[in-house]
């Protein structure tokens, strides 16, 4: 089989030439941030633009879930520039984000305080104005408790419930800063339904949806 050769923060790495840079970093043991890549999506969303590296030759930074290996490239996931546009992106996420890790089923598990952790920035925002829209949670489900509030709309959710065909009832309502995950006609997902189902609470990043105790 075909490979390329590339170099990632100083290590040499073989891929398959149409493989996208962010799978082969986490592949090979090399975190980048990211909360909207979906790997089994055949087009990247690149919507939560947290994955931002320097690649050799390029003049500005690029999202590492667009970006495909090539042979010879040579990556740097740490340079100023990407770790600037990361932080911004990160900054505006938690800017609506309802912080509340002490009282998080989430805490300890989250990738939030993950992504922080690795490019050295606080949960709270510094720059921006909080602007927490104290949407209403729905816990009519017996198995789990969705909090719109702790959402960064990722969509991982949504994806893995349309997998599950007829029985899928999540999705996307409104645009921009509005934008939520729901139910279509914003039911409640405890009636009759989601009641035999856990992998949108298994691949959710936060703490939007959590299991019951």
């Amino acid at each position: 089989m075909k490979t390329v050769t590339m170099t990632i923060d100083g290590k040499r790495i073989k891929a398959r030439p149409s493989e996208t840079l962010l799978w082969v970093a986490l592949k090979n043991g090399i975190y980048i941030p990211n909360l909207c890549a979906i790997k089994d999506k055949p087009e990247p969303s690149a919507s939560c633009r947290l994955c931002w590296v320097e690649i050799e030759g390029e003049k500005k930074p690029v999202t590492a879930c667009t970006a495909e290996v090539k042979d010879g490239m040579v990556v740097n996931t740490r340079g100023k520039k990407a770790l600037d546009l990361s932080r911004a992106g990160f900054e505006l996420l938690m800017a609506s984000h309802a912080l509340d890790c002490a009282h998080c089923s989430a805490n300890g598990n989250c990738e939030l305080q993950k992504i922080a952790k690795v490019l050295k920035c606080s949960l709270k925002p510094k720059n921006l104005r909080k602007l927490v829209r104290k949407l209403p949670v729905d816990d009519s489900n017996p198995l789990f408790t969705l909090d719109p509030n702790k959402c960064v709309v990722c969509g991982r959710c949504v994806w893995e419930c349309r997998k599950q065909g007829d029985k899928a009832v999540l999705g996307f309502a409104h645009r921009g800063f509005k934008r939520v995950v729901t139910t279509f006609g914003d039911e409640q997902i405890g009636k009759d339904r989601c009641l035999d189902c856990r992998v949108c609470v298994e691949v959710c990043p936060t703490g939007a949806l959590v299991f019951k105790d």
